[in-house]
Parts: structure tokens; C-alpha cells; sequence
């Protein structure tokens, strides 16, 4: 039974039906999923992840059992695996989680005898976001209709950014040059593999696409946090009216939300013409539509 862990353990043919699905969903295509039952689980907070996966189930027309984490057993001490053993007893086809541990779905990967859920990661620690980076996948394939060739550049908190960690490898397959920017602190030599370090204005005019990371001052220290200048950090690694003059006509703007404005990106620059935020979250409904509907096709 297929789940949805990380984008990288897909193959690059799955990968573009899951992004040719998702675009034909956006634009009118009917479900072929019949009545199934979801769980989200969300042991952090989230806004646009859990709502666009609650829209996305009811646009397939699925039914929903809604848990709170903290106002279930699980605040009780039972182990997420008896949970979702629970819930596939109940009859839940689905169970979407978002989870504050990386690779939180190992026990049940290692464990498969144990009849749970098709299981959804929805964002593990700082691990991986692989439903973010499919619907960031489709907003560059709407784009530009291709990824070889392309120059992207990531920027931010690339040490705490699952977001960056599921897109840094995916869009390497998919044969796009990566560059890296962020802070000594925020640096992390697993990068390193996929492109190369450089500075934000360094060939700035040459990136097709610019994607920011939001600073994750929950997972910083408390020193790091003591020690943060947002005006310092927005002149060296942040979106600026200059720099946005510098990018080239047809390049695009992404980040995977909520923004710190005037830290990660100007304010009024957050919806500028060349700025695809709005887009990333439209698509991330259809996006997560085709997820469900793979991990249950052998369901129907």
C-alpha cells in the first residue's frame, strides 16, 4: 500500500503524473476517488498545510475525523503507532500527519505488519515537507513548462528547513542548478551535494526562480534568537525593492509561508507581480488531491 513520505523516494515518471495530475485537477478535471475517510494529525501549529489538506479531502469528497493532538489519548501517553492502529480499526483510510520529530513514520515503515492508515507526512522536524515541495514543483512546472536548466536559488534557515531539504534533491533530479544562501550559522554542508553555496546578489539577475525559507525562531536558540537583527537580516538575506529590480523579467518569487515581512521579503514585495506565494497555497490543494488520490488508487 502506497504512502507519502518523501518526494525523493519516488521515481521522476510518478513525480510528473503527480504534477500533470495536480493541473488537471486545478483545472476541472472530476476525482475518480470514491468515498474514503481522512484523519489529520497536527502536533504543530499550521495554517496553510492543514487547511489546504482539509480542503483538498473536501473537494474529493471524503469525510473527515478530526483529532487535537493535545485533547486526545496521545496527550495520555499512548505511542502515535497504537494511535494509528485506532484509527484504521475505525475504518480511517487516510491519516495525515504533521509531526515535530524527523522521520516520525519510521516505526511504522519498519513495523509493516501492523494494519494502519495510507499514511501523509505532512512536515517531520526539520526533516522533510514532501507535499510542500510537490506544490512547489507544480507552481515552476506551470511557469516555465520544464526544470532542466533552470537557476534557483533557496535562501534562508537552510539548517531548520524541511522545505529546503525535500526541494534541494528533487529539483536536482529534475536537472535544475541550485545555489544556496544563508547565514554561517544557518549553513549546513548536506547542501552541498545538490549545488553551491553563493551570495544572495551574486548573479541575481541570471536566477529564474528565487525561493525564501522563513527564519524558524522556534527552532533557533534562544542565544540565536537573542542575537537576531531583522533589519540586518533583511539587508544581506532578504527580498529588497533593489534586489527585486536586479531579477530579470520572467523569474518568480516562492516561499513556502507565513512570511516575516520586511525580514524574509519587503513587505509590499509579498505580492508583487513577479511573487508567487499566493499561487504556492492555490496549488497546494490540488497538489494534495493528487496525493490522496495516489496513496489510495489500491484502495478503490
Amino acid at each position: 500500500m502506497p504512502d507519502f513520505l518523501n518526494i525523493n523516494e519516488l521515481d521522476l515518471p510518478l513525480i510528473e503524473r503527480l504534477i500533470n495530475r495536480s493541473l488537471a485537477l486545478k483545472q476541472g478535471a472530476k476525482s475518480t476517488s470514491r468515498h474514503l475517510a481522512a484523519a489529520n494529525l497536527f502536533f504543530e501549529n499550521s495554517t496553510r498545510t492543514h487547511s489546504s489538506f482539509q480542503m483538498a479531502e473536501n473537494k474529493l469528497g471524503w469525510s473527515q475525523i478530526l483529532i487535537d493532538p493535545q485533547a486526545s489519548s496521545m496527550a495520555k501517553g499512548e505511542s502515535l503507532l497504537d494511535t494509528l492502529k485506532t484509527l484504521k480499526a475505525i475504518g480511517v483510510d487516510v491519516a495525515v500527519v504533521r509531526h515535530q520529530q524527523a522521520d516520525w513514520y519510521q516505526d511504522m515503515v519498519q513495523n509493516k505488519g501492523y494494519p494502519v492508515p495510507h499514511l501523509v507526512n505532512a512536515g517531520d522536524g526539520n526533516g522533510q515537507h514532501p507535499s510542500q515541495s510537490l506544490l512547489d514543483l507544480v507552481t515552476i512546472y506551470q511557469e516555465f513548462g520544464h526544470f532542466a536548466g533552470l537557476n534557483i536559488r533557496i535562501t534562508g534557515d537552510l539548517r531548520h528547513s524541511r522545505v529546503a531539504r525535500s526541494n534541494a534533491e528533487i529539483l536536482n533530479r529534475l536537472g535544475a542548478r541550485l545555489t544556496f544562501v544563508a547565514p554561517p550559522q544557518w549553513r549546513a554542508p548536506w547542501f552541498d551535494q545538490y549545488g553551491h553555496y553563493a551570495e544572495l546578489d551574486d548573479d541575481l539577475n541570471q536566477q529564474d526562480v528565487v525561493m525564501f525559507l522563513r527564519v524558524q525562531h522556534e527552532r533557533i536558540t534562544q542565544r540565536e534568537n537573542q542575537n537576531f537583527s531583522v533589519l540586518d537580516y533583511h539587508q544581506h538575506y532578504g527580498l529588497t525593492p533593489a534586489r527585486y529590480q536586479e531579477l530579470k523579467p520572467s523569474a518568480i518569487i516562492m516561499h513556502p509561508a507565513p512570511v516575516n515581512r520586511d525580514v524574509e521579503i519587503a513587505s509590499d514585495l509579498v505580492e508583487a507581480p513577479k511573487s508567487r506565494i499566493f499561487r504556492q497555497m492555490e496549488n497546494g490543494v490540488y497538489a494534495r488531491m493528487a496525493i490522496l488520490e495516489y496513496v489510495t488508487a489500491e484502495s478503490r
